[in-house]
């Protein structure tokens, strides 16, 4: 290998070329540096150095942008061209690289660059590599076609291996990063084995690209083979009358269209898309689509309905059957039948049943459905986000359905069913839409009979259907939505009626679906009314049926296990059953208590008494209230507090009182929050009984709100406390006047065993609870 020169020479960038060593090619020069550097080879020896940018998109290249490897090259000819830029025909020479920028010239870029010498290696071996490198890119001109077999012809005479690589090189289609690659190898061993690896790969992606247009061609072959044959077939099948393939399933669908007795629009619209199915082709997407719509059409009841059973004494036999108590809404039901048998025609009420989980919600709308008879239909729109699931999707999208209004109406069968919207309160709202606001033309007795649905297009009459939604919190509903209903209240069930469910209802199916019977297994009153107090508390009666169904498998397992032929379930056997109670209610007091009053509250799962104490010790005047109590109890304290300082000399209580006592005011059980309008008249009863010392009765329950003048404001919840009031022993109950209306909601056995005290003033109240002469 001859030593390595270094030389000076002016560079001229090269824009998505790349010049190798023995190549002689046209250069067409523009650019002024690129023009000032030929001029200064010309006035030397005609000598340049040739490298290529790293990026074609740049007019003014800097150093940094230019390749370090590049090409001596002699310039044999220069033309100046009409247009301004100059054609230069240059012949490589030498590999070179570039050392250093030369600062002193700034017209043009002056470099000194080192011509690089190629190393050899055994001769056979790179002989062998030659024969390879041509046998392949021969190989690739056939592929490819576009190198002449001429180009073939005069690489195959080179007998230089590092000069084969190099014109090879230039004449395949790769990229710049590629070539220069090639051009940066100076080992020629290496460089013919890098051609060869590239050769290699741009064979495979040409085989690829032959295999690709090969099988698009015959895919269009075949599609344009099909539907000759398919438009052949059905001549054929016209000319002779055929009812095969498609023909049959268009008469089908046809005569399935005339047995629909759909209104005359809409039979309109199901011909006009037969007949586009018709010429529509099978393979075609929109062929299921147009399918799919008329099948919908003719699933749908358009005039199908069922006969109501219009008998009120029937009906009302069969709700009460099916539930205890619900006054109000059977009652409202039995309405809608009597006017409807008056009148024939009476749009579909729309009723919102809202309470507690377990009340009885959904069965008993299974119940009104089956009262009148009447196809029931649910569809729980808990969770339900997607406006589309209410009115359906447009038939452009991919899988289109109909929303959940006209997929019941087609489970029904028939245009007057009982349909259930259960959990009408936790729909929500997001990006996809409002479906509570979807549900308002669903629910509007003046717009459902022209309800349309996004799938259907055409309208649909829904002023048949009898609409029951069910909620368990009305707070969550929009106002628009809840004005079109008409709200019935179950606020929960009594414990009088919670025993009626379980002996009459709910018992009798857990004996029966536990393998037991009446004769075998029974469960005392008693017992069944520990059950309810002490082992539940809901408002519903899902749980006392999931305490029922362990007593009558415990009561399966003594039959079987001890060959008993009888259990009898008694008030003792329970804590054996179901172990220790879970929970208790209030008791009454044993004695008369001094700064102690029992109120009645209202909770979610019932009615319970709560004892309000009162302490006073020296100090200055502070109020504290404990039991983790609410605004509202708060708010109560406080007007009883400042209404007895106000009334301090009447009620024979020292005026300066509240300058030498802090009072304390305090709630049992401090974990459990409590709040409500209905504990002031108690409050003030207990802290006139400490400040007086007169005892409070122990008889003696009460309910009301105070104001600061003493009267005494009306509650809700009577019926509730009246019942926990009984259970716990009382006697007496002070209500507000107000409340007389609602005595009448009150069991007749429990009015019977107390006496209600009406009141309207806290001066009434403190004569009924406190005793005359103060105690200890």
């Amino acid at each position: 290998m001859a030593d390595d020169i270094i030389k000076q020479l002016p560079l001229l960038p090269l824009r998505g070329l790349i010049v190798y060593p023995s190549m002689v090619l046209h250069l067409d020069v523009g650019r002024d540096k690129s023009v000032k550097a030929l001029e200064k080879s010309m006035v030397e020896d005609n000598k340049i150095f040739l490298a290529s940018q790293k990026e074609v998109n740049i007019d003014e290249p800097r150093k940094e942008d230019i390749y370090r490897m590049g090409t001596i090259a002699t310039v044999k000819q220069m033309l100046k061209l009409p247009n301004g830029t100059i054609r230069v025909l240059v012949e490589g020479l030498d590999r070179a690289e570039l050392i250093q920028y030369k600062e002193d010239e700034e017209e043009f870029f002056l470099v000194e660059v080192e011509e690089i010498s190629e190393d050899h290696g055994d001769k056979l071996e790179e002989e062998a590599l030659m024969r390879t490198l041509l046998e392949y890119f021969e190989q690739y001109i056939k592929a490819s076609k576009k190198i002449s077999q001429e180009t073939l012809a005069t690489v195959a005479d080179i007998d230089d291996p590092g000069r084969l690589a190099d014109i090879i090189a230039s004449h395949l289609s790769l990229k710049m990063k590629d070539k220069q690659k090639v051009l940066e190898i100076t080992n020629v061993k290496e460089r013919l084995n890098h051609l060869i690896e590239l050769i290699h790969n741009e064979k495979e992606v040409l085989h690829l690209e032959k295999q690709i247009g090969q099988r698009v061609k015959k895919s269009m072959e075949r599609t344009q083979k099909e539907y000759y044959l398919r438009e052949q077939m059905k001549a054929i099948q016209k000319e002779l009358g055929d009812k095969d393939g498609k023909t049959s399933e268009v008469a089908q669908l046809r005569e399935k269209i005339e047995e629909a007795k759909m209104p005359e629009r809409i039979e309109k619209v199901a011909f006009k898309e037969l007949d586009r199915y018709e010429r529509v082709p099978n393979n075609s997407a929109e062929s299921s689509v147009i399918r799919n719509y008329i099948e919908w059409l003719i699933s749908l009841p358009w005039t199908k309905e069922t006969e109501d059973v219009l008998d009120i004494n029937r009906a009302e036999k069969t709700l009460n059957e099916d539930h205890y108590g619900l006054e109000k809404v059977k009652e409202r039901i039995l309405e809608y039948l009597a006017v409807q048998k008056l009148t024939n025609s009476i749009k579909g009420p729309i009723l919102c049943l809202v309470g507690p989980p377990g009340v009885g919600k959904t069965s008993l709308a299974k119940s009104i459905a089956k009262s009148i008879n009447r196809h029931f239909i649910r569809a729980s729109l808990g969770g339900v986000r997607d406006e589309a699931e209410i009115r359906g999707h447009r038939r452009t999208y991919v899988g289109a359905m109909p929303g959940r209004i006209i997929q019941g109406m087609k489970k029904a069968g028939t245009i007057n069913p009982v349909f259930l919207l259960d959990e009408i309160d936790k729909m929500a709202s997001d990006f996809r839409g409002d479906p509570s606001s979807a549900m308002l033309e669903v629910l509007d007795p003046e717009q459902n009979s022209t309800f349309s649905d996004h799938f259907i297009e055409e309208s649909y009459d829904l002023s048949n259907v009898m609409f029951i939604a069910t909620a368990n919190n009305l707070g969550t509903i929009p106002g628009p939505l809840l004005d079109r209903m008409e709200v019935i209240t179950i606020a929960g069930y009594t414990e009088v009626e919670k025993l009626h469910i379980a002996k009459e209802h709910l018992l009798q199916k857990q004996i029966k679906e536990n393998g037991l019977s009446k004769g075998t297994f029974q469960v005392k009153e008693e017992a069944l009314l520990k059950l309810i107090r002490m082992y539940t508390r809901e408002a519903g009666v899902r749980n006392l049926e999931r305490q029922l169904a362990s007593i009558c498998r415990k009561g399966a397992k003594m039959i079987v296990a001890n060959e008993k032929k009888k259990v009898v379930v008694t008030e003792k056997m329970l804590e054996e059953m179901l172990g220790k109670p879970r929970f208790r209610y209030g008791q009454a007091e044993e004695k008369d208590q001094i700064g102690a009053a029992t109120g009645l509250a209202y909770t979610a799962a019932g009615g319970d008494t709560l004892s309000i104490e009162v302490s006073l010790y020296p100090g200055k005047g502070k109020l504290t209230l404990t039991g983790k109590l609410g605004d509202v109890m708060q708010e109560s304290a406080q007007a009883a507090f400042s209404y007895i300082r106000s009334r301090a000399e009447e009620l024979n209580i020292d005026p300066n009182f509240h300058e030498k006592n802090d009072i304390h005011i305090h709630v049992p059980e401090g974990a459990t929050p409590k709040d409500g309008p209905s504990a002031g008249i108690t409050i003030a009863t207990a802290l006139v009984s400490a400040l007086t010392k007169r005892a409070v009765r122990k008889e003696v329950g009460m309910t009301g709100e105070i104001t600061l003048r003493g009267r005494v404001l009306p509650i809700g919840g009577l019926k509730e406390k009246s019942l926990s009031a009984h259970r716990a022993g009382l006697k007496k109950i002070i209500i507000p006047k107000e409340n007389e209306k609602d005595l009448e909601d009150i069991p007749e056995s429990i009015r019977n065993d107390l006496t209600f005290l009406q009141v309207s003033h806290l001066d009434e109240v403190l004569k009924h609870a406190l005793l005359e002469e103060p105690g200890k």
